[in-house]
């Protein structure tokens, strides 16, 4: 499908496309060996409330989430 840049360095997506991803707002846009990488993306309300109770629940402590940041950044 074609797909044109308009002067303003804005990009259409076909409809046919967009169509199959209704609940997408937001991409992920990379350049990656020559081609642009459109990743769809998904962001979910977050009630730091309730994160900070599930948190105190499971008894976590700073250093809990100290080591999950960097098993999570080593992958």
């Amino acid at each position: 499908m074609l797909a044109k840049i308009t002067t303003k360095n804005q990009i259409t997506i076909p409809k046919k496309i967009i169509d199959r991803m209704p609940d997408v707002k937001y991409f992920d846009v990379e350049l990656k060996d020559g081609f642009i990488m459109m990743k769809p993306l998904k962001f979910y309300d977050t009630d730091l409330k309730q994160i900070r109770s599930k948190i105190k629940k499971l008894g976590l402590k700073q250093d809990n989430v100290t080591e999950a940041i960097k098993w999570a950044r080593s992958k």
